[in-house]
């Protein structure tokens, strides 16, 4: 059986791209290919755009293949995903409030730092620099990694 997770930041296309790419990064790392791994925004702002090219920077430092066109959440994510992991508190009440969550989600919508024991979001770095960006890397690896420990089991 496939797991499918949907990350979902604001504009898709600083963390949950990041975080996309580092989640399939980190799971074929430890052999697990039965994984299907996208991501969305929760607003329309940058619908068909690249990553950031400070997140596609990172990605690339660490040797993470990044490839993604921005997109926004639909309805129709909530009943093909079986997780969708917000970045933050934010995007967490927006997806708690869409449409998509009413008409019969089969989705397990949760805060994506809710996997560590102390819960803490992945801040936006749209508006800082190149380190912001590196910092939410760093993150998303530990993110996945307590993902992966919970829902696949811990790593051997």
């Amino acid at each position: 059986m496939t797991i499918s997770v949907l990350v979902v930041c604001l504009g898709n296309i600083c963390r949950s791209p990041m975080g996309e790419a580092v989640l399939r990064n980190e799971a074929l790392k430890r052999g697990i290919t039965n994984i299907h791994v996208d991501s969305a925004g929760t607003a329309a702002a940058h619908i068909g755009e690249d990553p950031d090219e400070r997140t596609i920077e990172v990605c690339g430092t660490k040797s993470v293949p990044i490839s993604h066109s921005a997109r926004q959440v639909r309805a129709s994510d909530f009943t093909s995903f079986d997780y969708i992991l917000a970045a933050d508190g934010s995007n967490l009440r927006a997806l708690e409030r869409h449409v998509g969550r009413r008409e019969g989600s089969k989705a397990v919508v949760r805060l994506w730092g809710s996997y560590l024991p102390v819960s803490k979001p992945i801040q936006d770095p749209y508006y800082g620099g190149l380190d912001g960006f590196t910092e939410v890397y760093e993150q998303c690896v530990k993110l996945s990694n307590a993902f992966l420990d919970e829902v696949v089991g811990k790593k051997s």
